[in-house]
């Protein structure tokens, strides 16, 4: 199976609230990291080889799903637009680096900051994806993590083709989703999950 839809947004940009909205719209399963099932600092074989940038069979690492939202999957749009040429890609943004960071600070980073206590084992996947998406092992940093957050966000908007391509905000809800799969808007409210306030 190939995807019909790649989530190149970054963690924290409604990539959850996404997901849902897309599994409700096309009937196909999202993948996102909660499919890995020692997420987020072992991510497992197929991912770890692809952080290696060693060669990946995305369609048997992604065998089921109709759409990929969220890291690690988005972390690796450019392959997966390559290997499913006829699929939309959105790039779901924050309206700017300093409220992205805000969130990912208080999120992603706290759980990531875990795996780097002294006589940590368990994995360090996350901090692998982190590494990757930055450049540098000095990612706890705001200047930086901004930095390549907007850095990120301008390579997908030069890469992928503008037909291919739907840059969306969560609060714009359903109405751009449905225009660019041309399909009719749900008469229910647009999901929202994964607030900042569920992170315990």
């Amino acid at each position: 199976m190939k995807l019909r839809i790649i989530g190149a947004g970054l963690p924290r940009t409604g990539t959850r609230s996404l997901g849902v909205a897309l599994e409700h719209l096309i009937g196909g399963r999202c993948y996102t990291m909660s499919d890995i099932p020692e997420h987020p600092f072992n991510l497992g074989d197929g991912w770890n080889g692809a952080l290696a940038d060693e060669t990946t069979d995305w369609h048997k690492l992604l065998n089921g799903f109709a759409v990929a939202v969220d890291w690690p999957a988005s972390l690796f749009w450019r392959e997966l637009s390559e290997a499913n040429p006829d699929a939309l890609v959105v790039l779901s943004v924050r309206d700017s680096a300093e409220e992205w960071w805000d969130s990912f600070n208080d999120t992603v980073l706290l759980t990531a900051r875990i795996a780097q206590a002294k006589g940590w084992n368990e994995g360090k996947g996350l901090l692998d994806l982190l590494e990757r998406f930055s450049g540098t092992t000095k990612w706890d940093d705001p200047v930086t993590m901004m930095a390549s957050y907007e850095r990120y966000n301008a390579a997908v908007r030069k890469k992928i083709a503008p037909h291919r391509l739907l840059e969306w905000r969560v609060s714009e809800g359903w109405e751009p989703i449905c225009r660019a799969l041309v399909l009719a808007e749900p008469t229910i409210p647009f999901p929202w999950v994964n607030r900042r306030s569920d992170w315990g």
